[in-house]
């Protein structure tokens, strides 16, 4: 599971640096690494504060906001 999680952080990373295209990959690790977080927040409060990098959040933001075709 660490391999797989690894695999999510490595696409979103590669991506935010511009060293692979932002595409549905990128979305898809980015929806599977926010369930992971919201499910850490749930068993510890210690989460409840953890949130993605602003350079995340932008790129989430790019999503909602692509046209449904």
């Amino acid at each position: 599971m660490i391999g797989m999680d690894s695999d999510h952080c490595r696409v979103v990373a590669e991506s935010l640096r511009g060293q692979r295209e932002v595409d549905d990959q990128t979305f898809s690790s980015l929806t599977v690494l926010s369930e992971r977080l919201e499910r850490l927040r749930k068993l510890d409060e210690a989460f409840a504060g953890v949130t993605f990098s602003s350079d995340v959040k932008q790129l989430q933001s790019h999503r909602r906001a692509a046209p449904v075709v």
